[in-house]
């Protein structure tokens, strides 16, 4: 199978179905988003099946779906907490190149106002910070290419992610033409 999909996995808020939609019209790829595919197969909300079924159920549920998803020339934006199923990471690697949109701590503390709402995957007790750490180790564990969004700009960040897998050279031919850079 082609490795020619790319997968962004990042913290809740780091912007991965946002870039993940512009991503793939600039390369002319399909767009995926594993949140919306889980709430559709499971006929839930994240937030109800986190609810329902605890973080461990969530995370098992998360991890079998998105083990399960094929596709080709496809930009897939995960939940921040795909990091924590092997199965799915291990298929994300052998179908595309893994995108982590790294956000600083700051940052993060910004654009999340209501962690519990967003439907975030967090233990019971467990901070932000600790979640951050946490899952922080993981990216870095599994990134083809980190992309630091600090100080940059959405098209800049976009920018990044486009140079480093033309670099590469995870991009087919026909989408680095199309570039606009």
């Amino acid at each position: 199978m082609k490795k020619d999909n790319i997968i962004l996995v990042g913290m809740p808020a780091s912007g991965k179905s946002t870039m993940g939609v512009i991503l793939a019209k600039i390369l002319g790829y399909s767009f995926i988003d594993a949140d919306i595919v889980i709430q559709e197969k499971e006929g839930r909300k994240l937030s109800e099946i986190i609810e329902q079924d605890g973080v461990e159920g969530f995370i098992a549920i998360e991890n079998r779906i998105n083990s399960e998803i094929e596709a080709q020339k496809t930009v897939i934006a995960t939940g921040g907490s795909v990091v924590y199923g092997k199965e799915a990471m291990d298929h994300y690697k052998n179908i595309g190149r893994i995108v982590y949109l790294k956000v600083s701590m700051d940052e993060l503390t910004k654009r999340l106002s209501d962690v519990r709402q967003r439907g975030v995957v967090m233990r019971e007790g467990q901070s932000l910070v600790a979640l951050y750490n946490e899952r922080s180790a993981l990216y870095e564990k599994y990134a083809d290419v980190t992309v630091d969004e600090k100080n940059l700009s959405l098209e800049e960040v976009l920018a990044e992610i486009i140079a480093e897998l033309s670099r590469q050279k995870s991009i087919s031919q026909e989408a680095q033409a199309a570039l606009p850079l």
